[in-house]
């Protein structure tokens, strides 16, 4: 009669595994990472990487801006004008190492050169100057603007990288927060419980069913599991404090209220969150990687800083003509018996600089060949690894998962043996520790898993951003 009693008394606890717990508030991952994307200060810094390869390309559209130019000297002494020189020129840099260009000279005084000598009204020029040999097919200018392009394409690669790596370092310190706060209700659940099992032994020990020793031990198993909590406690406040690091608002940072608690994220979500549904099972592409972008378009501006060096050794012939006119309404005066012509023709004789440079640049892109290929292939095994990673941690999911039913059900007969007489404490601590034990393991495998296909997204180097200005 005692013993049935005593069973009635522990029903409640038998069909209560899961405990009772304060209202909470869930802050879901999708939110989560959507504050991060928008809010992080390191996102928007990322941009600034985007900003630099735009100004750079907009320098160096500079070298190509027309100019306007304006000499002007003078001297006078005790009322004699030696010389009163003006020289205004329009130049118009084309590609190719063409240059045009528009003169006008008036120059009057008592000791004038008497090369500078112009008609009173003032002399116009208009004309071409070209490189023949060296700057014709490369030159500063072209190669500037070319590596700017290129530098503006890497920058976007580089902010990828970036945003990619903020993400992901936010990702890890969600789960491990979900991590902690799941730990902590697992040890709260088995807490609540082993409270009730205290006082449902202390009644059986008062009805006389039970030896005092009952009580002690139950009362251990009270504080052990109350020890757990309080660790688990501690370490879900740490993690949630590390996660919301990553929280910021307008340049404030956040921090998570005591309320607030992780939710674990669904496949669709976690897909949907990090781009996860453009990965192919089957297919790795290495392409789209914004490293190994980046590392190419490195490569393309070592291609045109080779090109320029292979020019430099080439000798400088530069050809100047001008057609000259004393008035500038009277276009037609511009014929070839008016002209100003210069050739300039210069060369080392042993090009020890130039070619110093040119193999340099040849050892350089001889270097981005060989991380280029060696960060190509670690991409694709780590890449491999993560998938394999992936696959495996699904497998020890389910096992686990089943380990944890079947540890369930022998806790629940062991309690109901219990309190009929026909068992001890000491088989239902052991049951509960394994059963405590599987639960871990299950919450340590499922945040595993969930960190394996963030760490896929990194490796991926995917950048579920659509607009980041």
């Amino acid at each position: 009669m005692k013993s049935l009693i005593s069973f009635i008394l522990f029903l409640p606890l038998i069909y209560n595994l899961q405990g009772k717990n304060p209202i909470k508030e869930p802050f879901s991952f999708e939110v989560y990472l959507g504050y991060v994307k928008k809010h992080h200060p390191l996102v928007k810094q990322a941009n600034l990487t985007l900003n630099v390869g735009e100004a750079n390309l907009l320098k160096a559209r500079g070298g190509f801006d027309p100019k306007v130019e304006v000499d002007y000297n003078t001297k006078e002494f005790k009322n004699t004008e030696y010389y009163n020189e003006l020289n205004a020129t329009f130049k118009v840099p084309l590609w190719y190492g063409i240059e045009l260009k528009g003169n006008f000279e008036n120059n009057t005084g008592d000791f004038l050169d008497p090369s500078m000598t112009v008609p009173e009204e003032g002399l116009y020029s208009a004309g071409v100057s070209v490189s023949l040999a060296q700057g014709l097919l490369m030159n500063d200018r072209m190669a500037t603007l070319k590596k700017a392009k290129f530098f503006k394409e890497q920058s976007k690669a580089d902010r990828d990288l970036l945003v990619n790596e903020i993400l992901y370092e936010a990702s890890i310190a969600y789960f491990n927060w979900l991590q902690a706060y799941n730990e902590e209700q697992i040890y709260t659940n088995f807490l609540d419980n082993a409270s009730q099992r205290l006082e449902a032994v202390k009644q059986s020990y008062t009805a006389g069913d039970k030896a005092a020793i009952d009580t002690l031990e139950a009362k251990i198993t009270v504080q052990n599991w109350l020890l757990g909590y309080e660790t688990t406690k501690l370490k879900r406040q740490k993690a949630g404090l590390q996660a919301s690091t990553f929280l910021w608002i307008e340049g404030v940072p956040l921090e998570f209220e005591e309320s607030v608690v992780p939710e674990l994220p669904t496949e669709v979500i976690l897909n949907n969150s990090l781009s996860l549904q453009i990965i192919s099972a089957d297919s790795i592409a290495l392409d789209a990687h914004p490293k190994l972008r980046s590392l190419d378009y490195k490569m393309e501006s070592l291609q045109i800083d080779r090109r320029l060096k292979s020019n430099r050794l080439l000798p400088k012939l530069d050809v100047q003509y001008n057609f000259l006119a004393s008035d500038f309404e009277q276009q037609y005066l511009f014929n070839t018996s008016n002209y100003k012509a210069m050739v300039n023709f210069s060369l080392p004789i042993f090009l020890r600089k130039e070619r110093g440079d040119l193999k340099l640049a040849k050892l350089k892109l001889q270097d981005i060949n060989y991380e280029i290929t060696s960060s190509s292939l670690a991409i694709k095994n780590k890449i491999t690894a993560v998938k394999t990673e992936i696959v495996s941690l699904n497998d020890q999911q389910k096992i686990v998962q089943n380990i944890v039913k079947d540890y369930t059900v022998l806790l629940k007969g062991e309690e109901r043996k219990f309190f009929l007489g026909e068992s001890s404490l000491f088989l239902i601590n052991s049951r509960e520790q394994s059963l405590i034990t599987s639960q871990l393991k299950e919450n340590e495998i499922t945040v595993k898993r969930l960190s394996a296909m963030v760490k896929l997204f990194n490796v991926m180097g995917l950048t579920p951003l659509t607009n980041l200005n």
